[in-house]
């Protein structure tokens, strides 16, 4: 028989235990919560009237349910008070040493029979467990803040940890309308895991200056539809969580890519943490406020027009979906556009202001185009390539006229994709750059600039976090299913790594890491054996009707 769970106890009532307490509540549950000071305990009470507050505005929760709610929770600042819960969850600091104080008190304090639960997001649960007489009873229990919206919920079980508690909880997050998955005790578990490793190679990307913050996160939010950019998220979160959480991540699994970047390290230092102090990779207009506001790291205005090229007639090269695209995006922006395809000829290139290339992404005919081009077009014509991940420069070094060489790649479909990576050379001429970047906004398109860097922006920090969630899955660590679900309903992405690997393509994603890993020489950015073979059997996703799941009777 089931375990019957009535009285549910909160020990910490920052953001994160306080929505858990909420929850709890929210579901009929008496809960009990617990906080150090009494200044913590009302400052966790407001968190929580707040929180219902919004829901009721929002229509969430009707008036007489929020007050059922509040007259559900009794909190306290002695964890004596917690003797006769059936569940206590911890939600303090993510320092092992805390964690584990607070579970050998509570292991002295509540029934035998009771359940305690620790609500780190990367710290080991083993650890945690073992600090009591009874590691069987402990279990991770990992809500995704803010826990009173957020579904998805991890359950970590130890290799000691009672099979009957996992279940149990399990039916109890179910009962509440989660989303509950069981995963083993492992840094990260899955969100965090592939979560984090993602957040330090962006903040790895600013540290090189490689590209600004600003265009970091809009090259994500546009090319991948994700809700936040890296750096913005990475400070909503806090800095020193994000920290703790990689170190963890980095001292288990020794993965370079884990380890936490040092300008992560110098702002947390500094006790620039993010929005909770006012400052992170932002500067913000006060502590605790969502408020972006300009400072010495803001771009400043563009170039003065004398200092771009005017460009009234485009030409475009290719035959494939993304060159008609590119073509309709240039025509309906006003631009005269001349489109060449097999059936007709380069020369009629001759007189273009700029010519996008939009063929297939080999390196050998790109070469050669470009090289054509090259002889055909105008002095002062700018020559755009839209290769996704081949080095751009060394198109420019088959031509004479390595300055007026850039990358310019759209994303597909490009008439809906507002994203284009503007790609500059060691050679490009700034003059180039600023021309197109005054094109992309006069079609309508978001344009941020990066370096000549495999992957540029989107596909370098896109593709090694969705190799890393197919390591994952070759580990069988979760299902793919489980894995999908974790991104989607745990960090509010679009789709989940397989549901797009399966849409892009694993020939595709094949590619693009394998030229990542050929240029960067890290061993974790090396592809999944698991992908390899995939590729290898011919199953490249929804194309051919079967890539990490059959679509052949959908």
């Amino acid at each position: 028989m089931s375990r019957q769970f009535e009285t549910i106890g909160v020990v910490g009532l920052g953001t994160m235990g306080a929505g858990i307490a909420e929850v709890f509540a929210r579901n009929g549950y008496s809960v009990i919560g617990v906080e150090q000071t009494d200044e913590q305990m009302e400052r966790g009470r407001a968190n929580i009237r707040h929180s219902t507050d919004r829901a009721v505005k929002r229509g969430k929760l009707s008036a007489a349910e929020q007050q059922a709610t509040l007259d559900r929770l009794r909190l306290t600042t002695q964890l004596a008070d917690l003797a006769d819960c059936d569940l206590v969850v911890e939600a303090v600091v993510e320092r092992l040493g805390v964690k584990r104080a607070i579970f050998q008190r509570l292991d002295e304090i509540v029934r035998p029979d009771a359940v305690l639960a620790t609500n780190t997001s990367s710290l080991s649960v083993t650890e945690i467990s073992a600090a009591t007489s009874s590691p069987g009873r402990v279990i991770g229990l990992h809500f995704f803040n803010p826990a009173p919206v957020q579904q998805f919920v991890e359950l970590i079980h130890t290799v000691v940890s009672d099979p009957d508690v996992i279940d149990d909880v399990e039916e109890l997050a179910r009962k509440m309308g989660k989303l509950p998955v069981a995963v083993e005790d492992r840094a990260g578990f899955i969100a965090n895991a592939l979560l984090f490793g993602y957040l330090n190679h962006a903040v790895s990307m600013y540290e090189s200056h490689y590209a600004s913050r600003e265009d970091i996160d809009v090259a994500i939010r546009l090319g991948c539809g994700y809700p936040m950019g890296p750096l913005a998220l990475l400070d909503l979160i806090g800095l020193d969580t994000a920290y703790e959480i990689l170190d963890t991540m980095y001292r288990e699994g020794r993965n370079r890519l884990h380890a936490p970047s040092p300008l992560l390290k110098q702002l947390v230092t500094a006790g620039l943490l993010g929005r909770k102090t006012g400052r992170g990779f932002y500067t913000y207009e006060a502590a605790d406020r969502p408020i972006v506001v300009d400072d010495a790291e803001t771009p400043g205005l563009d170039s003065a027009p004398q200092f771009r090229r005017q460009i009234a007639r485009v030409g475009v090269v290719g035959s494939g979906t993304m060159a008609t695209g590119i073509v309709e995006v240039f025509a309906s922006g006003g631009y005269d556009v001349t489109h060449v395809t097999g059936s007709t000829s380069l020369d009629e290139l001759a007189d273009a202001d700029l010519v996008v290339e939009a063929i297939a992404d080999e390196l050998s005919a790109k070469r050669a185009l470009v090289n054509s081009l090259d002889e055909i077009c105008r002095d002062g014509a700018i020559l755009a390539t839209t290769t996704t991940s081949l080095p751009v420069i060394e198109l420019a070094a088959a031509t004479g006229r390595p300055g007026d060489v850039v990358g310019m790649h759209f994303f597909n479909p490009a008439q809906e994709v507002e994203l284009v990576e503007v790609v500059a050379t060691v050679a490009t001429g700034s003059d180039v750059t600023e021309t197109v970047r005054a094109v992309c906004a006069a079609v309508g398109k978001h344009a941020v600039c990066c370096a000549d860097r495999a992957g540029f922006i989107v596909n370098a920090l896109l593709f090694p976090y969705l190799n890393d969630a197919v390591r994952m899955l070759e580990a069988h660590y979760a299902d793919a299913d489980e894995i999908d679900t974790a991104m989607k309903a745990g960090c509010a992405l679009p789709m989940g790594p397989f549901e797009l690997l399966d849409v892009v393509g694993n020939d595709v994603a094949l590619a693009i890491e394998q030229r990542l890993f050929q240029e960067f020489r890290e061993p974790g950015l090396a592809p999944a054996p698991l992908l390899e073979h995939l590729v290898t059997a011919g199953y490249l996703g929804r194309k051919t009707g079967r890539g990490f799941r059959d679509y052949s009777t959908r």
